[in-house]
């Protein structure tokens, strides 16, 4: 199966309904219009690829480089330029647009991302390690621990010790294409990705499960049916009203013929 692939930003996680009453968590893609801005091929680059531009920024903020390259492509300068390898290169364009339509529900992705940062940690969140004691003598409450043996007289590489943690690329495999929302330039996908909201994502066909499509979820839209589910209440409940001031009309009649 080909490789294809496109741009966008995290907005953030929701959730929706399906038909037959599943909620399903899905996280919030907005993917724009992407560029073409570069084939590369095995005669000029040595390898088959496409570059893709996304968010166009103004050209004060750009370099004459920069704008000699999009140029090419008859495009406005870009934020960000990824590359998308293993594509048939020969079915794009210089300066082609590519929307949210490249995928569609059912497919399988893998999501590229930046995770979020976390700063310094120490060894218990960064690695999961347990404590000491918390007690006022043990004297050893969130430390790191023995280093090593005394042997060597020094600390081994790969010791885990505390640093920095997060910020690192991260991908997310074999997740859902749950909705593509073609008129909000929107990606629904089940699951989370990689790295915190307004951040860029990289959305390319999952390599481990190419060939599997899930059959397209029925999602409750709720712009299209609350508006008949609200008419039908209130004629429900227009119903019950007239009914019951019938029965209170019929009761109060009789209470009279009684009492005469």
């Amino acid at each position: 199966m080909e490789r294809k692939g496109i741009l966008g930003r995290k907005l953030g996680m929701t959730q929706v309904f399906s038909k037959d009453g599943k909620l399903i968590p899905v996280t919030v893609v907005e993917v724009e219009p992407n560029v073409v801005t570069q084939i590369k091929t095995v005669e000029t680059d040595g390898y088959e690829a496409i570059q893709l531009g996304f968010e166009t920024k103004r050209e004060k903020l750009s370099n004459k480089a920069l704008k000699g390259h999009v140029q090419k492509a008859n495009t406005a300068p870009k934020r960000f330029l990824k590359e998308i390898r293993g594509v048939d290169v020969s079915k794009y364009q210089l300066g082609q647009e590519l929307t949210v339509e490249v995928f569609s529900e059912g497919e399988m992705v893998d999501v590229s991302g930046i995770s979020k940062g976390k700063g310094f940690q120490g060894v218990i969140k960064r690695y999961n390690q347990s404590r000491g004691p918390m007690g006022h003598g043990s004297q050893y409450h969130r430390g790191v621990g023995s280093l090593g043996t005394m042997r060597p007289m020094r600390v081994f590489k790969g010791k885990k010790l505390p640093g920095h943690m997060g910020h690192v690329s991260v991908t997310m495999q074999n997740l859902e294409v749950i909705a593509v929302l073609k008129d909000e330039n929107v990606i629904l996908i089940k699951g989370n990705v990689p790295g915190p909201k307004k951040s860029l994502v990289i959305i390319r066909s999952a390599v481990k499960k190419q060939d599997v499509k899930n059959d397209k979820v029925e999602l409750v839209s709720y712009a299209t049916e609350k508006p008949q589910e609200i008419e039908k209440v209130s004629n429900e409940t227009e119903e019950k009203t007239v009914s019951s001031d019938e029965t209170l009309a019929d009761d109060t009649n009789t209470s009279q013929e009684n009492a005469e």
